[in-house]
């Protein structure tokens, strides 16, 4: 090996001269070409992690820009730079007055919850670098008035992350929101002379109809300043009349909106050092700040949630669908090493070059069925109770949509039925037939991803990984992470979701566990009852054909 000099910092590269490689040695053409490859993979890895500067010290002084702040992305990507790059400057996050509480209250109870406590033990005075701006990202110019505007003319980064992430919002709300809100943010950027990078996060389903999804720009559904100036135009009513035909037979609103927030960014490659960052479905963190961490129902987590309650006993999906999970911890990672590329590679911001790409995906990499999170959560569930648990844990998946109609009326509008009449009954107010309304209109929402299967190509997000340096691998690596054990990334979950978002103990109580076993002896008995009401019914036909 001999030695090189990269910026002071000495990489061991491989000589080309050296016995056994295959290349300037022996006949001509023996070993040539599984020996460059060999050695071409190499340096690929090795020149990659041969950067002068830390990942850390990259993100030294510098002013960052976030929008999305209080939802499940920006919450993981903030508590990540604060702890993992303590020399930053400054973070401005985007927020609105909402419920009764300031921009100022309500960042200062976000920093209050359970998952900044590693970040109050590690760096206890890191929370006084985050800024807030008061703005709306519905709004022209974001809502953010001048002399704020002042304060961010010295912004190096920004992570766009605001979104309506909902599938069932009018059209014209999820225009205002996911396609110009980019626009106006891409505005403000031109003039942040000191800009380096700006992520627009989006997601690896905003080209739905294509399944097998690469890491590039693709046609666009409808032209985007167009569809801007209808939703400021025409009303909600208006919009939403012809919302299928506009949006091209979208399966909602929000994917046709993301893509068209896509082109916008497209647009602006050559004026501004902006890319792309799609990840897929975002789930609980699989190890940092704590495994299990959600904050949201979103996904697979409220699937287990309402499986575990016994509210949802049937689904219309296919069990054998293999999905696209992505542990929150690991995109917030990736998005800081998307940035950092940007930070330190001036090739990744020259002009005149496709737009970057990067498909935050690990079904490839990790590979689970929908049927196979449904069985582990079943099993864990029962051993590790919910304490408001209604029946049972159970429930599964069919794709005859004639035998989950059956199953809705007969498990879960007849069991909404009844227990809402029981809690009249004792002067309590129902709620699960409300509940159930929620549950069936949230699955039809989410009936063509439960139907479908998306391959998302991720090379560019694979590649991320190599950036790290050895000696960071810990901290900003995720590759270590490829072979999942799900059984225990969903036993976190469980627990997560019992902790965070129902706010009960990780661990079941006795009178939890006493009440499970009760629901086993109600469950077999009931299924009893009604198996031999129907063996009687088909007794009585056979006898009558007599």
């Amino acid at each position: 090996m001999r030695p090189r000099d990269d910026g002071g910092r000495h990489c061991a590269v491989p000589d080309l001269n050296m016995p056994g490689t295959g290349i300037g040695n022996g006949p001509a053409g023996q070993g040539r070409t599984s020996g460059t490859a060999s050695i071409q993979n190499d340096l690929g890895q090795r020149s990659a992690r041969c950067h002068t500067m830390s990942i850390a010290a990259a993100f030294k002084d510098h002013e960052i820009f976030v929008t999305g702040a209080s939802g499940f992305v920006g919450k993981a990507l903030i508590e990540k730079l604060l702890r993992s790059c303590p020399s930053l400057k400054r973070i401005y996050v985007l927020m609105r007055p909402k419920k009764g509480h300031s921009i100022e209250e309500r960042l200062q109870l976000q920093g209050e919850t359970k998952l900044y406590d590693r970040l109050r033990r590690e760096q206890p005075d890191a929370w006084s670098k985050l800024v807030p701006i008061a703005g709306d990202v519905e709004q022209l110019g974001l809502g953010i008035c001048a002399a704020d505007l002042e304060r961010l003319r010295n912004v190096t980064i920004v992570y766009h992350s605001a979104a309506s992430v909902r599938f069932d919002d009018p059209l014209r709300s999820a225009i205002l929101m996911n396609t110009r809100g980019t626009h106006e943010l891409v505005k403000l950027a031109l003039a942040w002379k000191k800009l380096r990078a700006f992520v627009h996060v989006s997601t690896t389903y905003s080209n739905p109809s294509v399944l097998e999804v690469e890491e590039r720009i693709y046609p666009p559904l409808a032209d985007w300043r167009t569809t801007i100036k209808l939703a400021e135009t025409y009303d909600e009513e208006t919009l939403n009349i012809f919302n299928l035909k506009y949006g091209n037979f979208q399966p909602n609103s929000y994917t046709f909106t993301k893509s068209l927030a896509e082109h916008v960014v497209n647009e602006y490659k050559d004026q501004l050092p902006i890319f792309i960052f799609r990840p897929s479905i975002v789930v609980s963190t699989i190890e940092e700040p704590v495994p299990g961490w959600a904050d949201n129902f979103n996904g697979p987590t409220g699937l287990l949630v309402a499986c575990g309650v016994g509210i949802l006993r049937s689904q219309n999906c296919d069990p054998n669908i293999v999905s696209d999970f992505v542990p929150a911890d690991v995109v917030a990672r990736g998005l800081i090493l998307a940035a950092y590329k940007f930070l330190v590679e001036p090739e990744a911001r020259a002009k005149d070059k496709p737009l970057y790409v990067v498909n935050c995906a690990t079904a490839n990499i990790s590979t689970i069925t929908m049927g196979e999170v449904i069985e582990i959560g079943k099993t864990y569930i029962r051993e590790n109770p919910f304490e408001k648990t209604l029946w049972l844990p159970g429930g599964s998946m069919t794709l005859c949509p004639v035998l989950h109609f059956i199953r809705f009326c007969t498990m879960h509008l007849l069991m909404a039925v009844v227990v809402d009449t029981l809690l009249r009954l004792y002067n309590e107010k129902p709620f699960l037939m409300k509940l159930q309304r929620r549950i069936f209109a949230a699955f039809s929402a989410l009936q063509v991803f439960a139907a479908t299967e998306w391959h998302f190509q991720n090379q560019n997000f694979r590649a991320l990984h190599n950036l790290v340096p050895e000696k960071e691998m810990d901290c900003f690596g995720f590759m270590q992470h490829a072979n999942i054990d799900y059984v225990e990334f969903f036993q976190h979950a469980i627990r997560g979701a019992k902790e965070f978002l129902l706010h009960e103990s990780p661990i079941s109580s006795k009178s939890a566990r006493f009440r499970m076993k009760i629901f086993y002896v109600l469950d077999y008995l009931c299924r009893a009852i009604v198996y031999s009401f129907l063996l009687r019914l088909i007794y009585r036909f056979v006898v009558s054909l007599w």
